[in-house]
């Protein structure tokens, strides 16, 4: 006697449990790469990031009657705090990622009525309120990246033009530096461009901004995160429209304008390859919950925000603005849905825009 499985012989598709853990375990070659690159302090960020969501999470379950252990198992709060942990300043001080977690977690997502229901990306949510209220922090806390440093005389120093040898020369004897910290190569050029202190010739003369494709540092961090992103692709994990759309358009439109004025636009691979392009275009603009969900929706939403991400780095006050772009182009979710429905199989329009059987 024989016995056949019962009909339909499909593959189930992943759980969001799973997929939120296979999300999370991707994003391992980043922040591997940033932890060499910026030092121990992104660990640091990540756990501090993960005790705070999970913490966050499970009593805002309780205040409302949910299953703890049920919704904690779906990971989400897990891949939250993890980019919460990678997007914040290595060195950023233990109640920031605190706030921001909150913010992500209690606010963004459980007041909207947990995962599924929240109109904007938690994490981004959480960046943009943390760098909206905490400037300072938030843009000067950056590590010096490790390939910036030399070791002197025993004595972790900056080989920048820009710091002066003497100064640590005089350095109490027994007194060492913990860490240097420098601007973000995004902030150095906005910053250089906008005040009109020096052009993209002269930066790129000092050799303390461009690596070989993006800016020192972050170059190979994004690298990281382009190979953890195209895993998720060739595993179906997530679909090549947004992603796609959004670093064509960032590209385009860098290498549109700066064939215009070579020397206050950097080129296309520095904005590909600096700040949290990569990160941004395949962790974060791809969660399923606040991204379009339609074929042709998914591409104008990359689009939109891979040209809101040149503009505000151009032109706009942020250096790095993947928050800023993710965030204005959720608001534009459900109008992309609307309009971009599929026909229906087996319906046409007339000319009168009728649907007939």
């Amino acid at each position: 006697m024989f016995l056949a499985q019962s009909s339909p012989f499909l593959k189930p598709a992943l759980s969001v449990s799973k997929m939120m853990r296979v999300v999370t375990l991707l994003m391992i070659p980043g922040i591997l790469t940033a932890t060499y690159v910026f030092g121990y302090g992104v660990l640091i960020n990540i756990f501090l990031a993960i005790i705070f969501a999970l913490s966050f999470e499970a009593i805002i379950l309780y205040l409302r009657k949910r299953p703890i252990k049920v919704y904690l198992n779906d990971n989400s709060a897990l891949l939250t705090a993890v980019i919460i942990g990678v997007a914040l300043p290595p060195l950023a001080p233990w109640w920031l990622t605190f706030v921001g977690v909150f913010f992500a977690i209690v606010v963004a997502k459980q007041l909207y009525g947990g995962l599924g229901y929240n109109t904007f990306n938690p994490a981004m949510v959480a960046y943009a309120i943390l760098l909206v209220s905490f400037p300072a922090q938030m843009t000067t806390y950056w590590q010096t990246p490790i390939m910036m440093l030399s070791q002197v005389n025993g004595q972790t120093l900056s080989l920048l033009e820009t710091i002066n040898f003497q100064l640590f020369a005089q350095l109490p004897d027994g007194v060492a530096m913990d860490a240097l910290t420098s601007a973000s190569p995004l902030g150095i050029v906005r910053t250089s461009i906008l005040s009109g202190a020096a052009t993209i010739s002269e930066i790129d003369a000092q050799g303390t901004t461009f690596g070989m494709l993006g800016g020192i540092g972050t170059e190979w961090v994004n690298l990281a995160f382009l190979a953890g992103g195209l895993f998720m692709l060739r595993k179906g994990l997530i679909s090549w429209h947004i992603p796609l759309s959004l670093l064509a358009t960032l590209g385009f439109l860098s290498l549109l304008f700066g064939s215009f004025e070579l020397d206050s636009n950097p080129s296309p691979l520095f904005h590909l390859f600096s700040g949290a392009t990569m990160l941004g275009a395949f962790f974060i603009a791809t969660d399923p919950v606040t991204a379009s969900t339609t074929p042709r929706g998914r591409i104008f939403y990359g689009a939109g925000i891979g040209a809101l991400i040149y503009i505000i780095r151009t032109w706009g006050g942020y250096p790095d603005a993947v928050a800023f772009s993710v965030l204005i182009m959720n608001m534009c979710v459900p109008l992309l849905d609307y309009y971009t429905q599929p026909r229906v199989y087996g319906h046409q329009v007339d000319n009168d825009d009728q649907e007939l059987p």
